[in-house]
């Protein structure tokens, strides 16, 4: 009967340490801003049914050129892709928690207005202020996202 309790009670703590570090994984879900001016934009960040996190442009303060057409992800090296509207660009797909570093990473950011990709590593400054830091070849630039109220 011993052996039932013990067996039953490190399942149940397995159990609750991997709920725990889902929570914490969750964290990172919501909307974000960045950028400022005519470069502002909102992020929305899911989770992917492969448990995996997504980043998903759903607003942008410059939407229209001149002549009122919608800007598109023309410099998508993706020809596929140029005629995503941008204000529905995917930003980061396949983003994973990494539990013992406290970051998300093992994905690439899109930078939609050089049309390149770099590998991407998210941290909070604090629950609300999220670094996003994309690297090429170790040359790195960090954006850095506040979460809105939703």
């Amino acid at each position: 009967m011993k052996r039932f309790f013990a067996v039953t009670a490190a399942l149940f703590f397995a159990a609750f340490t991997l709920l725990a570090q889902n929570d914490k994984a969750d964290n990172i879900l919501g909307t974000y801003s960045g950028g400022s001016g005519k470069d502002a934009y909102k992020v929305k960040i899911t989770k992917s049914p492969d448990a995996t996190y997504k980043a998903t442009v759903c607003w942008v303060e410059d939407l229209y050129d001149e002549n009122g057409n919608v800007y598109l992800d023309v410099k998508n090296p993706d020809k596929s892709l140029r005629n995503v509207r941008v204000d529905r660009i995917v930003l980061i797909s396949g983003l994973k928690y990494n539990a013992d570093k406290k970051n998300w990473g093992g994905a690439k950011i899109y930078d939609p207005q050089r049309g390149i990709k770099a590998s991407v590593t998210c941290t909070f400054d604090n629950i609300n202020v999220l670094k996003v830091r994309g690297t090429v070849l170790g040359i790195g630039e960090t954006e850095v996202w506040t979460r809105v109220k939703e």
